[in-house]
């Protein structure tokens, strides 16, 4: 069920968090403005989400890089050298040697490979570690991006408010400038005193410079909407609908938000990848103490062949194809504390995660009860500026028939006008806590 907030406020705007309307141009000079459009336009222009889009492109690309160590290593390599003759130190070091003379040019070019076979896991772990840190990038992403829509909301709201109070208050002062002139008639035939004209010319001109300062704060609304999706600080905003309207009370129960809150909160799945992370590294950790098996291949041309005998002044070339282990031994002893330390982290960030429970729940009953605190407030606001209105009545025909002081009229008047900024605010407060 809905409610049409406040009869008399024709023009105001309507703003709904999950929907947006259709756009209704008021001024085709100006720039209109649905909520959605000021969304799409702070995420294509904020320049924090773009910096997590690009980290989130690079965790993309090091889950790729990691994929990519399945694949065998392959290397070639070269080597040219000069050779000295051979010194014999036929008597000792500190007399002259024989010099015997060979063959002064070396030259090898080859190449090998090696494919990892296994590793202790590490490199499936390697992949699902990166596939954990790209998935909490993008979560991260998406806390951005409903925390950058959440400004943009209230800064959207804080255009509508300080328009709102524009109407108000225009409406306020043509009311009370007609006030004004029936006051004077009164004062020229003497049913009045001067001190009643002067008191009502007061507060004409009070309420011209609070005008004044409604209209400044619009601007300054306008400029940092303008600022957080990237136009002209001179751009007038335009909202695009005409009625605000909130739901008399939370469609669903508490329970219902907590739940879709562990869900879909991006502050807990964020807690989650990063307990996950933790885990892995455990496990990680864990693995260095296990054995590495690999295939291995190779195939090199050598000049001269002076590795085997009998040697020979000419070209060979020679291959090795086989398996290469290895146990990590000293790793039983060093591996100690790096396990104990990672237990330690894992046991930190499962705590962690139960306090990010904890927090959601919290800010879940938070929002909740305000919402609902806010939406009594419209009705508390609408039933006041009934009331208000009425005694303005009453005091305004009492005041004009010598019946009551212009000061109980100005009490009236300002009663009156603070409960229409009450509804306003009210209402803008429910929005912003749905």
């Amino acid at each position: 069920m809905f409610t049409i907030i406040n009869k008399w406020l024709a023009g105001a705007v309507l703003i709904t968090l999950f929907s947006a309307g259709t756009a209704i141009c008021q001024d085709p000079g100006k720039n209109t403005l649905t909520l959605t459009d000021v969304w799409k336009k702070a995420a294509a222009y904020n320049r924090q989400l773009q910096m997590q889009y690009l980290r989130v492109q690079r965790m993309e690309e090091r889950t790729k890089a990691a994929k990519d160590e399945r694949l065998p290593e392959v290397k070639a390599n070269g080597v040219y050298a000069r050779v000295s003759n051979l010194a014999i130190y036929e008597d000792g070091l500190l007399h002259s040697p024989t010099q015997y003379p060979v063959v002064h040019g070396y030259y090898q070019f080859g190449a090998d490979a090696y494919l990892n076979v296994y590793n202790g896991g590490k490199t499936t772990r390697e992949i699902a570690v990166r596939q954990t840190e790209a998935a909490l990038a993008k979560e991260q992403q998406n806390l951005s991006v409903t925390e950058i829509r959440y400004k943009a909301a209230g800064l959207y709201l804080d255009v509508y408010r300080g328009r709102t109070y524009e109407k108000v208050m225009l409406q306020d002062i043509r009311e009370r400038e007609k006030e004004l002139e029936q006051i004077r008639q009164l004062n020229q035939n003497g049913v009045v005193l001067k001190s009643d004209l002067l008191r009502a010319e007061l507060k004409l001109s009070k309420q011209k410079m609070t005008l004044l300062e409604i209209r400044n704060g619009i601007a300054i609304a306008n400029q940092r909407l303008n600022i957080m999706i990237g136009q002209p600080d001179s751009t007038d905003n335009q909202l695009s609908i005409d009625t605000l309207i909130v739901q008399k009370s939370p469609a669903r129960t508490y329970e219902d938000y907590l739940a879709d809150a562990y869900e879909h909160s991006f502050a807990f799945k964020i807690s989650e990848k990063e307990t996950a992370l933790s885990e892995l590294k455990l496990k990680d950790v864990k693995s260095n103490v296990l054995p590495k098996v690999g295939l291995y291949a190779g195939y090199a041309y050598t000049y001269p062949q002076i590795l085997f005998y009998p040697y020979a002044i000419a070209l060979y070339g020679l291959g090795q194809v086989g398996v290469k282990a290895g146990v990590p031994i000293s790793a039983f002893y060093q591996n100690k504390h790096k396990k104990q330390e990672a237990k330690i982290n894992l046991e930190r960030q499962e705590i962690e995660h139960a306090d990010t429970k904890d927090q959601v729940r919290q800010e879940v009953k938070a929002a909740y009860l305000r919402y609902t605190e806010a939406v009594t407030r419209i009705n508390v606001a609408n039933d006041n500026i009934i009331q208000a209105r009425e005694n303005f009545r009453i005091v305004n025909n009492t005041y004009f028939n010598q019946l009551s002081l212009l000061t109980d009229l100005l009490d009236a008047e300002t009663q009156l006008l603070q409960s229409r900024f009450d509804l306003t605010t009210a209402a803008v407060t429910a929005q912003l806590q749905y």
